[in-house]
């Protein structure tokens, strides 16, 4: 009995022993994830499409996302997803915002903002809009950026218009603005940024459908469309307009950080 009692209370007592030994070294995890990489911003209509790379870290429970109206600013939370992407339909064209992601993990620990420079400016666009030939349907010939409108193609807002010439076929401006063909694409999106060089010094372009064209316009606007059909009678395309004056982007894409990672994560935030 004795010995049989004596090896129950030692394994009690090892028991006890190992316990206290684990619990010694038990620690709660207070290390945060590692900022988030990768951003890259899409400009739309009223809105920005944000995503980003997923962290590494297995513990990581979701992300906060941010935005500032200037890179070393005070950004605000706007929003938290567990994917790796982000729509900000609150955004407003026009305005320039800066975004930033930061990744929390089960226990609550927060990552630095990521450091990536990326901005977007969302301007509006419009769709499966149609034009006529200027020499058939002179008032439906044109089309105005400024009034989101088709207008006569000798309209003082007229900013290009289409023309059927002896079968060949042309996206024309005037004179006081530029067009270039950007090529074939594979919607109004590939076109990040305007060009800054390499303008049609005829001001008209063959219209040839899934390309996409460049128009810089009288008053220093920057737009885009792109052909999806195309008759002897009209052109069927997909526009998008930027509403800042002299601003290149009409799709924007993250830019290499060249700055101090650590200027803008002194918690900067709200």
């Amino acid at each position: 009995m004795k010995k049989k009692l004596f090896y129950i209370v030692s394994i009690i007592s090892i028991f006890i022993f190992t316990s206290c030994k684990r619990n010694d070294f038990m620690q709660i995890d207070t290390t945060p994830p590692s900022p988030p990489t990768g951003l890259n911003v899409l400009n739309g209509d009223n809105q920005v499409d944000i995503s980003w790379n997923f962290n590494p870290e297995r513990d990581v429970a979701g992300y906060n996302i941010y935005y500032a109206y200037s890179y070393d600013g005070k950004y605000t939370l706007i929003g938290s997803t567990t994917n790796n992407n982000y729509a900000d339909y609150a955004a407003h064209n026009g305005t320039t915002y800066y975004y930033a992601v930061a990744a929390y993990d089960y226990n609550g620990n927060e990552s630095d903002l990521s450091y990536d420079n990326v901005s977007a400016t969302p301007r509006p666009e419009g769709f499966n809009e149609s034009i006529f030939d200027y020499r058939n349907y002179p008032s439906t010939s044109g089309f105005s950026f400024t009034t989101y409108s088709v207008v006569p193609y000798d309209d003082k807002s007229t900013d290009f218009f289409f023309e059927n010439y002896n079968g060949n076929f042309y996206v024309d401006v005037w004179n006081d603005s530029d067009i270039q063909d950007m090529g074939q694409t594979n919607d109004i999106y590939d076109i990040p940024y305007a060009p800054t060089s390499g303008w049609s010094s005829t001001k008209d372009a063959t219209a040839i459908v899934g390309h996409t064209y460049v128009i810089w316009t009288w008053d220093n606007h920057y737009a885009k469309i792109r052909i999806k059909n195309l008759t002897a009678d009209r052109i069927v395309f997909d526009w998008a307009f930027q509403t800042v004056k002299g601003n290149i982007e009409l799709k924007t894409k993250s830019i290499p950080l060249s700055r101090n990672p650590l200027n803008r994560n002194s918690l900067n935030r709200q």
